[in-house]
């Protein structure tokens, strides 16, 4: 990859994203551990294997967004979530994968993964995720979004509040990806106007991520959606 083809930095700071690369194929692991040293924007800080050696580097490297695979050999990608929690591990999962079930997915997001991007994208598509995952918003491969409608449980207790038509094509917009300027380019609003309605949809429907948002409208309003 040449210079005139780096991806854009994925953030408008200048602060580099540090990043954990976890993958059981070595091969595939040094080729995206490679590629993401080539971006000055990211700072590799750490790569392994194993959920193991994985819990024990991630607390002394201090990552920003973990890059994780699901099948990991003998272990399945999904077994680390309950330990990052436990060792108070509060940065961002981006599942990267060959693929995983539709079952495997809706779980992946219930464990807290804030992306789930297919490892035959585009290294700018790559980008785009991690960039997208770092500034706090979701990032979901189109393949998995009626997976996701159609197999998840409705949470049991939940007062769910009616949404407004504009609220209603926010998150579909989110569904699809799209940063809070490419929303407000879509809806021809100012990006100051889709933040703001976003404050009042997390208000609304009680949460304060974005991850957070596409787990509930996934499970209170995909009638909607």
């Amino acid at each position: 990859m040449t210079e005139s083809e780096q991806p854009a930095a994925p953030t408008a700071s200048n602060v580099r994203l540090r990043l954990f690369v976890l993958d059981d194929h070595a091969l595939f692991r040094e080729g995206l551990v490679r590629l993401l040293e080539s971006m000055p924007a990211f700072i590799v800080c750490g790569q392994t294997g194993t959920v193991r050696e994985a819990l024990e580097q991630i607390p002394r490297s201090r990552p920003d967004i973990i890059l994780l695979d699901v099948d990991l050999g003998s272990e399945r990608g999904l077994e680390i979530f309950p330990s990052l929690r436990s060792r108070g591990y509060n940065g961002k999962v981006l599942v990267v994968t060959g693929g995983v079930t539709d079952r495997e997915a809706v779980q992946l997001v219930q464990a807290g993964a804030s992306g789930i991007l297919h490892k035959h994208k585009a290294p700018q598509e790559l980008c785009e995720a991690i960039r997208q995952v770092a500034n706090g918003e979701v990032y979901l491969d189109q393949h998995y979004l009626k997976p996701l409608f159609n197999s998840i449980e409705s949470t049991e207790g939940y007062v769910r509040r009616a949404l407004s038509e504009r609220e209603v094509r926010i998150v579909r917009l989110i569904f699809q990806g799209m940063a809070n300027k490419e929303i407000a380019d879509h809806l021809t609003l100012t990006e100051s106007t889709v933040k703001a309605a976003l404050r009042v949809l997390f208000d609304k429907l009680g949460v304060r991520t974005r991850s957070q948002l596409v787990k509930v409208a996934m499970e209170q309003y995909r009638d909607q959606l």
